[in-house]
């Protein structure tokens, strides 16, 4: 007898097997077909409003994000402060007077050129070493009060 056989009786299964559908996606559940089918056949069907449904809002947070930022820009400084119109002037003119380049100028004081046009054109929040590093080069006073 060959092994792969088994010995004694063989037995049928009987047993009925069953095949449904599956179960409808939530979606499929909220389309107006099955809705107004759900209707005509009398089963109970719950509707809920959603508050700013379809826009871009988030929900109940909108008067959230306006207080967050009064709160912020109450606490907290608005903006950090700029190179005065006095420290400009004083910069540019010893920097002509010496006839150097904003590129020379940053070369000497090992900065970048943007660091010295940004400091020229007001946009730089004044830093104490870089501003050390040009009173050496131009040989003016650029901080601190005047006596």
């Amino acid at each position: 007898m060959p092994s792969g056989y088994q010995t004694g009786t063989i037995t049928q299964d009987w047993e009925p097997v069953v095949i449904r559908k599956s179960k409808p996606k939530p979606s499929e559940l909220k389309a107006a077909k099955s809705v107004n089918n759900a209707l005509r056949t009398g089963v109970p069907v719950e509707t809920v409003k959603k508050h700013s449904a379809g826009t871009n809002k988030s929900g109940s947070g909108t008067g959230l994000a306006v207080h967050v930022r009064k709160l912020e820009e109450m606490t907290e400084p608005a903006g950090f402060e700029k190179v005065g119109a006095e420290v400009r002037a004083k910069i540019q003119k010893a920097r002509v007077e010496k006839k150097m380049s904003q590129a020379e100028l940053a070369k000497l004081i090992n900065e970048r050129v943007q660091v010295v046009q940004e400091y020229e054109s007001g946009k730089a929040v004044p830093n104490q070493a870089v501003l050390a590093k040009m009173e050496r080069v131009l040989e003016v006073k650029l901080r601190g009060k005047k006596k």
